[in-house]
C-alpha cells in the first residue's frame, strides 16, 4: 500500500471536525489530490461537500464514489502519536478511513486507460446529522455530473478484516428522531391540583411508544423507538411543572413502515395529551432515509468481491444503524457494502475506535473492480 495514503489518513484522524464545518478537512483531501494526480475539483456542493472529476471520453457512465468528511463530538481515548488534536472530537465512525480510501484511488485511477466514461469522488459533508447528502442530492453542481451509478462503504467492526458484507434489500435502516413538547399549567408545588402537570400524560405516552417496538429484525413491520432525553419542569422544589419534554429515535426498514409508524407516534401523543389537557408539539429531525441497493449495483459488488477472493458475509437484513447514503438511493442506482474492521476492533462511536490501515487497501481494491466493470460496459 502506498506510504501516502496512510500518512494522509492519520493527518486526518489528528484533525478532525463535525458535521457540516469540515472546510479544513475538504482543503486537505483536496491538497493531496492535486498534488499526487490533478483532477477538476467541484467544491461547495452543498456545504463543504465536494468532488473530483476524472473524465476519459464524452461518452460512457458516469460512476460516483462517496465517503463522508465529519466526524463525531467524542473525545478519544486512545493514545497515539496520531492522537485527535482537536479536543471532545475524533473520528470514531472511521470517516478518515473511507476518505483514506476514496483518496487512494487516485494512484490506481492513474494506471488506468479507460477510453470513455467519468469518474467522481464524492466527498460529503454531514453525514452524522442526516443531512449531507439531502444537501449535495439537491445542489445544481451535483446534478449537472449526470451520475449514473453511486457506490459507498462502511467499515463494520466485530467482522473480520476485508470481508466484504452484503445485503439485498438494503445496507441501513430508516432512521428519524423527534421531539415531543408537553404543555399544561403551573401552580404552587403544594396543591398541584391547581395546575396541569405533564408527568403522568409522559409515564403514560412512554408506555405506549413501547409498545410499538417490533424488535424482530425479520419481521415485515420491525420498529425500533428508542427514547433518548427526558426533562420536565425545573429544580424548583416549590413549582408544579407545566413543561415537559421527550426526545425519541426510531427506526424501520423502509418509508413506507416509517409513515405508519409515525401516525401512530401522532394518535397516541394526541390522545394521551387531550386525556390530560394538555397541548402538544412533534417536532422531526435527523432524517436518514433507508439505504436500498440496486439490484445491478449489487452484483456488480459481489463479482468483485469473488474475484479478489475476499471473504464474502450476506446478511439477511439489514444494519439498524442509519446512513444518509439513502437519499441517493432515491434518485440513483446505488449501492453499499460492508466492509470487516476486525473482530476486536470496538464498536462504532466507541471513544477506543481506531479505524484499521490494513483494510485501505480492500476498499481500494473493491472500488477499482466496481469502476473498471461501470465503465467499461
Amino acid at each position: 500500500m502506498n506510504s501516502k495514503i496512510i500518512t494522509l489518513r492519520e493527518e486526518l484522524h489528528k484533525y478532525p471536525e463535525l458535521s457540516g464545518i469540515e472546510a479544513h478537512t475538504a482543503k486537505r483531501i483536496q491538497h493531496f489530490i492535486q498534488k499526487e494526480y490533478p483532477g477538476k475539483i467541484i467544491e461547495a456542493i452543498g456545504g463543504p461537500s465536494f468532488a473530483v472529476v476524472y473524465s476519459y471520453g464524452a461518452s460512457g457512465n458516469t460512476i460516483a464514489i462517496r465517503c463522508e468528511l465529519d466526524a463525531l463530538p467524542i473525545e478519544e481515548k486512545n493514545d497515539f502519536h496520531y492522537k485527535s488534536l482537536h479536543k471532545g472530537v475524533s473520528h470514531k465512525c472511521g470517516h478518515d478511513g473511507h476518505m483514506a480510501i476514496v483518496s487512494g484511488l487516485i494512484f490506481w485511477l492513474q494506471k488506468q486507460e479507460f477510453k470513455t466514461g467519468t469518474v467522481v469522488l464524492l466527498f460529503q459533508s454531514a453525514e452524522e446529522t442526516g443531512k449531507g447528502a439531502y444537501e449535495v442530492l439537491k445542489s445544481p453542481k451535483f446534478k449537472a455530473l449526470k451520475i449514473d451509478y453511486l457506490f459507498a462503504l462502511h467499515n463494520i467492526p466485530g467482522v473480520d478484516l476485508h470481508t466484504i458484507i452484503t445485503m439485498n434489500k438494503g445496507f441501513s435502516a430508516e432512521v428519524e428522531s423527534l421531539i415531543i413538547n408537553l404543555e399544561g399549567i403551573e401552580s404552587h408545588a403544594a396543591e398541584p391540583k391547581n395546575g396541569i402537570n405533564p408527568s403522568i400524560a409522559i409515564s403514560k405516552i412512554i408506555q405506549q411508544l413501547n409498545t410499538l417496538i417490533i424488535s424482530d429484525p425479520l419481521h415485515e413491520h420491525f420498529s425500533v423507538l428508542t427514547p433518548v432525553h427526558l426533562k420536565m419542569g425545573e429544580k424548583a422544589y416549590g413549582i408544579s411543572p407545566a413543561l415537559g419534554e421527550l426526545h425519541y429515535t426510531i427506526r424501520t426498514w423502509n418509508s413506507q413502515n416509517m409513515e405508519t409508524l409515525k401516525g401512530k407516534i401522532k394518535e397516541i401523543v394526541e390522545t394521551t395529551s387531550t386525556e390530560n389537557n394538555l397541548s402538544f408539539t412533534l417536532t422531526w429531525l435527523e432524517h436518514f432515509p433507508a439505504s436500498e441497493n440496486d439490484t445491478t449495483c449489487n452484483t456488480i459488488v459481489k463479482k468483485i468481491a469473488k474475484a479478489h477472493d475476499f471473504k464474502t458475509l450476506e446478511r439477511p437484513y439489514p444494519f439498524k444503524f442509519g446512513e444518509d447514503f439513502g437519499w441517493f438511493s432515491k434518485e440513483y442506482k446505488t449501492a453499499m457494502f460492508g466492509l470487516g474492521s476486525g473482530l476486536q476492533t470496538p464498536p462504532l462511536h466507541n471513544p477506543f475506535f481506531d479505524f484499521p490501515n490494513e483494510i485501505i487497501s480492500t476498499g481500494i481494491q473493491m472500488f477499482g473492480g466496481i469502476i473498471k466493470t461501470i465503465l467499461e460496459k
